[in-house]
């Protein structure tokens, strides 16, 4: 019995090694590739086929509006990118730029005379899905599920190797094109200004800080000679392109921000609700063939829930957040719309509110804290947040990371979250 047992678990340790190694989201317990059925397009496909909603088709936008209405994303979310960097990149130039809409769980990206919508949206438990759908009129519009082709570039390491979401900023020639010579950068809030956003249109003031957008490079042998000064602090962008074939003639620069933050975090949040179950599905097969009981929770499993906890908090946490030395302010309505949506407690005080004077939150705790995919996270994953975030915000923490918090940030995100997210506060204690 003993020389059998051995030989199932050498076996059973040789069989998932390799497919660790893999990054197997499209494994159990993830299983990527079936049909996801928890997600905002995948509702919105069944009230289609139900006859409940309906898609409105117009000759300048094809579907855009009525998709952005029936995710409910604000129009005022828009950003645009000129770089070429999506697969609809021969319409993309600095003339027709990309653009982009967001709220909190979906993306619409939307390129003139384009084929296809191209849209992400969030899976609770397995990340980002990526859809397409045919601009064509069609009395029942079909969204198209990706069969592979966008986690080529929506799950690496820029994406912390699950299905994601990424900000790129690049060197870009006067087509477009990028100096991929030169370099890029993977953007998100630990960012300096001074490497966001090459390749995109910035809307917005931001004094003395400069950043690469609303510019292209001009010298093949020099890409990175760029002209800051004639991007920066822009707020009409009609002499650039014809700003009225958009919905709105913003890019607006608090927009790009809070989604450089949110990606990223969301991005966290999908590396612990896999890191959680693929480590108990570990547990479990082992268990089995080890006869241990069932619920045995091996020392593997608990350093991979904390270390992906660990990474969750800084980023929710704002740990290395790049410093603004200037005020910031966007051109479009994103900012008061953004805030509008917060949970408040009852001070008033929600993890919407913006600083945008030295940093981007005025409370430094992500928003998505109350989202879908940390509410699905596994029991013991949001037990150990829960327990380091009370750590943190005690003063317990003395490691020096989270000096970035005074004492009254520490005690406003501790009674924000107690107040309005209990259930999670509960865990910690």
């Amino acid at each position: 019995m003993r020389i059998s047992r051995t030989l199932m678990v050498a076996t059973i340790v040789l069989a998932v090694a390799p497919i660790m190694a893999q990054e197997p989201y499209d494994e159990e317990p993830i299983n990527y590739s079936d049909k996801s059925v928890d997600n905002p397009i995948a509702r919105v496909q069944e009230q289609l086929d139900k006859g409940d909603l309906s898609l409105d088709y117009d000759d300048e936008h094809g579907f855009l509006k009525s998709v952005l209405k029936a995710l409910e994303i604000s129009p005022e979310s828009q950003v645009l990118v000129y770089s070429k960097s999506s697969f609809q990149l021969q319409q993309i130039s600095p003339r027709r730029p990309r653009a982009l809409y967001f709220n909190d769980d979906s993306y619409v990206g939307w390129v003139q005379r384009g084929d296809v919508l191209e849209i992400m949206t969030t899976d609770p438990i397995r990340g980002e899905v990526f859809y397409t759908l045919e601009q064509q009129p069609e009395e029942k519009p079909k969204f198209v599920r990706d069969q592979g082709q966008c986690t080529v570039c929506h799950a690496s390491s820029r994406t912390q190797r699950v299905p994601g979401g990424l900000v790129r900023s690049m060197f870009v020639m006067s087509s477009g094109m990028p100096h991929y010579g030169s370099g890029t950068f993977n953007t998100d809030q630990t960012s300096p200004l001074s490497e966001r956003w090459g390749g995109w249109y910035v809307t917005g003031t931001h004094g003395d800080m400069r950043h690469m957008g609303n510019v292209y490079s001009t010298d093949r042998y020099k890409p990175e000679q760029l002209d800051r000064e004639a991007g920066a602090n822009v707020t009409d962008l009609s002499e650039l392109f014809a700003v009225e074939k958009y919905v709105t003639p913003h890019s607006d620069i608090v927009a790009l921000m809070v989604l450089e933050h949110q990606l990223q975090m969301q991005n966290y949040l999908t590396l612990a609700s896999h890191e959680s179950r693929r480590s108990a599905h570990h547990d479990q097969v082992m268990n089995e063939a080890l006869e241990r009981p069932a619920d045995y929770v091996s020392e593997t499993t608990e350093r991979r829930v904390q270390s992906a906890a660990e990474k969750v908090v800084r980023h929710m946490l704002m740990v290395d957040e790049a410093p603004l030395t200037d005020a910031i302010a966007g051109t479009s309505r994103f900012t008061e719309e953004f805030q509008a949506k917060g949970i408040k407690d009852s001070k008033g005080r929600s993890l919407r509110d913006l600083d945008l004077k030295t940093r981007l939150f005025k409370y430094p705790c992500s928003y998505l804290i109350y989202s879908k995919t940390f509410d699905q996270l596994p029991f013991n994953m949001q037990a150990t947040i829960a327990q380091r975030l009370r750590e943190v915000l005690a003063g317990e923490d003395t490691s020096g990371d989270f000096d970035h918090l005074s004492s009254a940030d520490r005690q406003a995100i501790s009674e924000i979250i107690a107040e309005t997210k209990p259930e999670l506060w509960k865990l910690g204690q």
